[in-house]
């Protein structure tokens, strides 16, 4: 997670890699990072820089302007702006989208009409604009992949979608329409590198769209298992096609899908805000975005190794852990396909309710992928452990966490008589000690067990109350003679644990 040092308010766009570089454009500068997610450079002067393109071998990246009216060509090796193509007369050039030696241009100002698809030729060295549509409500969307043309409406609801032929001189496909699909409000597109589908996240529905580029109809929705109400903010397909990794503006931040199946396999959720529209991308097997906080910050976030097969941690917690004693939490890896893990090192950190937390020393599965995690804890409260394991070369890392809700431990000793007979007083005297807790608050239960030969019956003897000092006492009268057990309990409450201490005694009878 890296902040980016600027804020929503200077207009956040769009987000592209390539050449080793990860690029966020933002009103009056583009912010480069390294694939580490570390800041390394920015590109600055700019005026209103929004929509971004990478050429297909990461040489050059496109940027549009929206007030200069221009689109801006920069190395990406020295970050030097190489070219500028003036369109004067096409107001707001907002969204880029390239396809081999084609720039697509959606243009148009926020809330006006006029908006419009225009096509540059970058093998020229002043590409003419091709016009491809106009007539649209704000900027429309693009995205291009192989022969295809994806075009949406932002400014109408329902919105529809156009798909254009692209091999030749662009030529209108047809329309996938928003009336039909219940579909509106787009927020980013991407066509899958054959160009033969389109990819959509739209406000609404809130799930993610796949269609076909040729019949123009729905293939399928990824997400649509969900029952919250979730809104898409961004979205990007694998290089290898593989995957489908979803943004969005609230609730899980980053979904990851079997592009086929549309299985979800891989979800990832930051506490810092949600995904920024159309900021979602691949980087081989990681995944970047930006993020906006509740304080309007942008962050950028990478989510390393996403697109490997998955992991799992599992971390169990006792259930009744006390102070001052050794506290030991389970857990195993497992990696799919039955593959042993072996021995594999784990990073533990422990978090208290007051939300301090530190690491702890790092443990090592077995052969098996077992382990097993001891801390004591000094103080009561809530001990929240998490346990990660960064992967490897060929499986996703993983982490768990498990909770624990540590009580002050508690100390309770009894003494009394090893015998005695029958209608003769025993007594018994003990000590309850619980750090804070004032002894004289306490209230201490008596059971009395007598064992012979002709039953067991336990008997509750009067409630017991501790002196300030803690020292308790009570005296007992027997009947009859047998094995003689005195328990006395202390039940707990919500921070101090149970205590329970035991005196047997040989009472004689009458007969002997």
């Amino acid at each position: 997670m890296t902040d980016l040092g600027v804020d929503w308010s200077s207009r956040p766009g769009d987000l592209v890699v390539g050449n080793g570089k990860v690029f966020v454009s933002n009103g009056d500068r583009i912010i480069v990072a390294n694939t580490d997610g570390e800041l390394v450079d920015e590109i600055t002067g700019l005026s209103d820089a929004y929509g971004l393109a990478m050429a297909p071998d990461g040489a050059h990246l496109y940027a549009a302007l929206i007030g200069p009216k221009q689109v801006l060509e920069i190395d990406t090796a020295t970050l030097a702006i190489t070219r500028r193509i003036d369109l004067d007369a096409y107001p707001c050039p907002t969204n880029l989208a390239q396809s081999g030696d084609w720039l697509w241009v959606g243009y148009g100002c926020l809330l006006t009409y006029g908006g419009g698809v225009l096509g540059l030729d970058l093998s020229e060295q002043e590409p003419e604009p091709i016009a491809v549509a106009s007539d649209f409500h704000d900027a429309p969307l693009v995205a291009a992949g192989g022969s295809t043309l994806a075009v949406g409406e932002t400014g109408s609801s329902p919105s529809d979608l156009f798909v254009y032929d692209v091999s030749g001189t662009p030529t209108l496909r047809g329309e996938i329409d928003g009336h039909t699909y219940d579909t509106s409000s787009p927020v980013e597109l991407v066509v899958t590198p054959d160009g033969s589908n389109v990819l959509s996240a739209s406000a609404f529905p809130h799930h993610f769209e796949r269609w076909d580029a040729t019949s123009l109809t729905r293939v399928r929705s990824y997400g649509e298992e969900s029952a919250s109400v979730r809104f898409p903010r961004a979205v990007a397909i694998s290089p290898d096609g593989v995957h489908i990794v979803g943004g969005h503006g609230d609730g899980t931040d980053i979904t990851l899908y079997e592009a086929t199946t549309g299985t979800k396999i891989y979800t990832e959720d930051n506490e810092v805000g949600g995904v920024v529209a159309g900021s979602v991308a691949f980087s081989g097997t990681d995944v970047f975005a930006v993020l906006r906080s509740s304080y309007d910050r942008l962050h950028l976030w990478r989510i390393e190794d996403i697109a490997f097969p998955a992991s799992t941690l599992t971390l169990t917690a006792p259930s009744d852990p006390v102070t001052n004693q050794p506290l030991t939490l389970i857990g195993r890896l497992e990696l799919p396909g039955g593959v042993t893990p072996g021995a594999q090192p784990l990073t533990v950190t422990r978090r208290l309710s007051d939300g301090s937390s530190e690491t702890l020393d790092g443990v090592t599965t077995a052969a098996d992928g077992t382990f097993t995690v001891t801390d004591i804890p000094t103080v009561g409260g809530e001990f929240t452990y998490a346990v990660l394991w960064d992967g490897n070369g060929n499986f996703r890392w993983s982490r768990a966490s498990a909770t624990a809700t540590v009580k002050y431990s508690v100390s309770l000793t009894l003494t009394g008589p090893a015998s005695g007979s029958v209608r003769t007083w025993l007594a018994f005297s003990g000590v309850f000690q619980a750090d804070g807790l004032n002894p004289a608050n306490v209230r201490l239960v008596v059971q009395r067990t007598v064992t012979n030969g002709n039953d067991t019956l336990a008997t509750t003897l009067p409630i017991v109350s501790p002196r300030d000092d803690g020292s308790y006492g009570f005296v007992d009268r027997p009947v009859e003679g047998g094995e003689y057990t005195y328990t006395v309990e202390w039940v707990g409450n919500d921070m101090y644990a149970p205590a329970e201490t035991s005196h047997e005694v040989r009472v004689q009878g009458l007969n002997g």
